[in-house]
């Protein structure tokens, strides 16, 4: 039996010049007000989920997208935010690349959020796709082996202060850092 809903969302905002007659996506140059319209929308749809039961809205994080597709750069921020807006919904990032954040800094920043949020973030990672946003951002993506090495070696480091830290991001149901995990991050720095 199917418990949970979940539904994906990202970032895409609405165009009128769209289908054959429209102007080609290459060279779409949404307005910054048009594409700030994303944090408005993306409140809706999270209202809407959580008052239908919902279990979470899974958003994908995305860099420099002008033509209107993937225009939420942050989805940390954005789900901290709609988690103050909502009662009942998890929000997760699908996915947050890896590759441009240090690995304890987004190990961190989850484990910071999953507290605030009191446990509604869920943790979702992928390498990237998109060259403009990789590379802009200072890691690797044309060289496929570089950014597999970087991911990889990005997943490891956490696990390899496991002991002082006592985090795991690899955990098998959802790569989720929980508040317990902190607890014991600020124990294990007292000792």
């Amino acid at each position: 039996m199917i418990k949970y809903f979940d539904s994906f969302y990202g970032g895409h905002v609405s165009s009128d010049n769209l289908g054959f007659s429209g102007i080609p996506v290459d060279l779409r140059r949404e307005t910054d007000h048009h594409l700030a319209q994303i944090f408005d929308y993306t409140l809706e749809i999270a209202k809407i989920m959580d008052s239908t039961g919902f279990d979470t809205l899974w958003l994908s994080e995305h860099h420099f997208q002008r033509e209107g597709f993937g225009g939420i750069p942050n989805t940390l921020l954005l789900s901290i935010y709609l988690a103050q807006k909502t009662k009942d919904l998890n929000f997760g990032g699908w996915f947050n690349i890896v590759p441009i954040w240090h690995p304890l800094r987004i190990a961190e920043d989850f484990a910071s959020a999953d507290i605030i949020t009191k446990g509604r973030i869920k943790f979702g990672i992928g390498r990237g796709y998109i060259a403009r946003e990789v590379e802009t951002l200072g890691s690797p993506l044309l060289d496929k082996e570089a950014n597999r090495e970087l991911f990889e070696e990005q997943l490891k480091q956490p696990n390899q202060i496991e002991s002082h830290m006592n985090i795991n991001l690899l955990n098998d149901k959802m790569n989720k850092v929980t508040r317990k995990d902190l607890i014991d991050f600020k124990e294990a720095k007292s000792i």
